[in-house]
């Protein structure tokens, strides 16, 4: 069996793993790079998408499902296995990458032209993304799926996004059965809504993310920093905005702001406009109410006491453009909008009218990938971009650590501990920065006699 690592090495974005095994060639997951690797997008694939026979999709984000419309404009024909969940949030997600890189691409075609230049082409177009539909086959957790009599996989849950996996993989050569787990994106303890994630039983080799490698997430505080972040910006007559992933994390604060609110803060709390503006996010809403099946206890609780958790009377949801463009206008209210790292969407239109503001506030609830407008004004900038407009960063800044949907140093140590016979071959650590990889590494050591290697980008190993 041959593994290559083709994104999300030494790097967070970009997750795809191509394996040939059993006459058999397939990848877990085909994501989009994010901030300073987006150039890798345009990378020719190291393999033949024609060639492919199945993609197992461990979750709907684009870092780990924005390239599959790219391999089907390729020529891509193979099943897609993703749990039912993921299968209809990657539907809106995918569909919205490409309405993304239809209208970059029109924006940069005038400035090629106004320069004589040649124009470039959309990554990929809505008719791929249209087209992945077709070929996505869903599944449940716990179902043994056998693509032939030498390879199968179970999905279990992740933890990270409602019908987020960690995929096992078990794989029958030369009458010796090897099983390789990937793990995805773990998620964090306790994330409202959904459950949190699963453990196996053993495992020979181990492919694990490290986005938090090195880092460990405040506990327990996250509604009560969001509530006074609001309050304060408010008294001041500040605008509040949340950069936030349209999928996972604009429905796990709608329900902190709903649920986990105090009776005496709550009282004052709703006399506060808030605002979501995020067409995508709206959507994956409607599709969050719909997967009860993912919902943790509290959540069912919850639904049982006829009380919605994620909706509530001082909640508005922006529906058009011109709605979106009147919020320039407000004073004193909290806006949620994405995208996640402020690299596209109705966020750059906020933050354009906001940062500059001494009495706003930028709170961000989520990992900001390296070179993304996000991480820049995150680690401090003092002068940010935006539409081709340098502007001076005023609005005071935070960051709600706790509200991540990755599991922190703890959490990945505790998830592999938990391996109730072990890893029997080796550890490959994946999907993070190296500082936090080789954190981890350091701290696997401790626990785990199984090799550890972090890959490169392409780099191929036999297993």
């Amino acid at each position: 069996m041959k593994i290559k690592f083709c994104g999300a090495a030494k790097t967070v974005t970009g997750s795809c793993y191509y394996i040939e095994a059993c006459n058999r060639k397939f990848l877990i997951d085909c994501g989009m790079f994010q901030g300073s690797k987006e150039e890798l997008n345009r990378v020719e694939f190291p393999f033949n998408p024609k060639d492919l026979d199945f993609i197992i999709l461990t979750h709907a984000h684009i870092d780990h499902s924005g390239r599959i419309p790219l391999l089907i404009k390729k020529g891509f024909r193979g099943s897609i296995y993703c749990t039912s969940a993921t299968s209809e949030l990657v539907n809106i997600m995918l569909k919205d990458s490409a309405h993304i890189q239809e209208k970059e691409a029109l924006w940069e075609n005038k400035k090629r032209l106004r320069k004589g230049l040649e124009t470039v082409e959309p990554l990929y177009k809505m008719e791929d993304a249209e087209r992945v539909e077709e070929y996505i086959y869903p599944l449940s957790y716990g179902k043994i799926e056998r693509i032939d009599e030498n390879i199968s996989f179970i999905l279990k849950d992740a933890g990270h996004l409602l019908g987020s996996s960690i995929v096992l993989l078990k794989v029958r050569e030369n009458g010796r059965t090897k099983t390789i787990t990937f793990t995805g994106d773990l998620g964090n303890f306790n994330i409202p809504i959904i459950r949190d994630y699963e453990y196996i039983d053993e495992t020979d080799y181990l492919i694990i993310e490290s986005t938090y490698g090195n880092r460990e997430h405040e506990e327990g505080k996250e509604s009560k920093d969001l509530y006074n972040i609001i309050i304060d910006t408010i008294d001041r007559g500040g605008n509040v905005i949340i950069p936030s992933f349209a999928v996972g994390r604009t429905q796990e604060i709608l329900y902190l702001l709903n649920y986990y609110i105090d009776i005496e803060k709550r009282k004052k709390f709703k006399n506060v406009e808030i605002y979501l503006d995020s067409p995508l996010g709206v959507q994956a809403t409607e599709i969050f109410e719909k997967h009860k099946e993912c919902y943790d206890e509290e959540a069912l609780k919850l639904l049982n006491n006829d009380i919605d958790p994620i909706n509530f009377d001082n909640l508005n949801i922006i529906k058009t453009s011109d709605e979106s463009m009147a919020l320039n206008e407000k004073k004193g209210v909290v806006i949620i909008s994405s995208s996640g790292m402020c690299e596209a969407g109705r966020i750059k239109h906020h933050l354009k009218h906001n940062i500059w503001r001494e009495e706003a506030s930028i709170v961000f609830v989520g990992y900001q990938a390296e070179g993304t407008l996000g991480r820049k004004i995150l680690d401090g900038a003092k002068e940010v971009s935006i539409f081709g407009e340098k502007m001076v960063v005023k609005a005071k800044i935070h960051s709600i650590q706790g509200l991540s949907g990755h599991a922190d140093v703890n959490g990945i140590l505790n998830w592999v501990k938990n391996i109730k016979n072990g890893i029997k071959e080796c550890i490959f650590i994946t999907h993070g920065e190296i500082e936090a990889q080789e954190s981890l590494k350091y701290n696997l050591k401790s626990i785990s006699k199984a090799d550890i290697i972090i890959p490169d980008m392409y780099e191929e190993y036999n297993i």
